[in-house]
């Protein structure tokens, strides 16, 4: 039995390079597709900057694109199916929610490529699914620096979206930078349970100005639009996340912690039109490799004294000098080592 399991996913693998290799040299283009998360295209965030990869390959790649938009959960399997439907050679599921989903249609279409973002399914991948993880506390943590040396009260706010890893991933990488620029600095916490509801992201971000935050970070999608228009309102400072979010309100968002899902999306997909597609695996972007950073624009508002901390912070981190926490056990072990 083990043997003709083994047989099959050796079969399946060699599947996956004919097609690849069928979909590069037959000259038509490759269609890819992608399936957005609740925020939507053009969530400003996130799922934005996927779209973005994705267009950057259809013009630097000749690959032809297309996404379909979910309004709420429900729509991922059939929106899975419907680009399944038209051919794609490579089809995105972009966000962790839509893991199930995309795990049930790549088994029932073993000979369909499929890739996840911000999901791994360890050692129990598919050999037709590869999946995308970032490591957001890397950015997060250079934001928390910044953060935490612009507040003037000593107080700043994290909201998050959903208590999921991912989340804690920018929540104790930014809390861990805050504690590493000003041991003594007061943050504030708390979760909206929402990628969507940006009049909860205002009304929570208004309750920590309330309480004296005058620097607030969001990790929750299109919440946190919410949120940049209570502390534009109010005179604050806000840290944005996943695109750099400045745009939005010029004189308040002072830095962004990116995560480059575009720059992710295009090197798959040129790696793709080479030929290869790590099924079976997950690839892992950090500051290193272009995966995570923080806005270009952050030195609009931010001093050059403040920048040239930043720098060298940037430069340990690549060196990996600096073991940045994404868990609260981690945080809380890191915390300790501060002096």
């Amino acid at each position: 039995m083990a043997l003709k399991n083994a047989l099959f996913t050796l079969c399946l693998l060699f599947s996956s390079m004919i097609t690849i290799s069928k979909a590069g040299a037959s000259g038509n283009p490759i269609k890819v597709g992608m399936v957005t998360d609740v925020g939507g295209v053009n969530d400003q965030s996130f799922n934005q900057s996927a779209w973005e990869g994705l267009q950057k390959a259809k013009k630097e790649l000749e690959m032809k694109t297309s996404y379909q938009e979910s309004k709420q959960d429900a729509d991922y399997t059939a929106n899975l199916e419907t680009l399944f439907d038209a051919g794609n050679d490579l089809i995105w599921g972009i966000g962790f929610k839509m893991a199930d989903s995309l795990l049930k249609a790549a088994k029932q279409n073993p000979k369909q490529k499929y890739a996840i973002i911000d999901y791994s399914f360890g050692d129990k991948t598919p050999p037709n699914v590869l999946g995308v993880m970032f490591k957001a506390e890397e950015g997060a943590f250079m934001a928390g620096y910044i953060a935490a040396k612009m507040s003037k009260t000593n107080t700043i706010g994290f909201i998050g979206g959903m208590s999921v890893p991912i989340i804690h991933s920018f929540q104790y990488g930014f809390k861990a930078g805050a504690k590493y620029a000003n041991k003594k600095i007061n943050i504030l916490e708390q979760y909206s349970e929402s990628f969507t509801d940006a009049a909860k992201g205002k009304a929570i971000a208004n309750q920590m100005i309330s309480k004296g935050a005058d620097v607030v970070f969001p990790a929750a999608g299109a919440v946190g639009d919410g949120v940049i228009e209570a502390v534009k309102e109010k005179n604050k400072m806000a840290v944005g996340v996943d695109r750099d979010q400045n745009y939005m309100a010029p004189n308040n968002v002072i830095t962004s912690s990116m995560k480059r899902v575009d720059n992710a999306i295009f090197n798959v997909m040129a790696d793709f039109k080479k030929g290869s597609f790590k099924g079976g695996t997950t690839l892992s972007y950090g500051l290193k490799d272009g995966g995570v950073d923080i806005a270009p624009t952050t030195s609009k508002l931010v001093p050059e004294a403040i920048m040239k901390e930043v720098a060298g912070i940037k430069k340990l981190i690549a060196d990996s000098k600096i073991q940045i926490p994404a868990t609260e056990a981690a945080y809380n072990v890191y915390v300790k080592t501060l002096k």
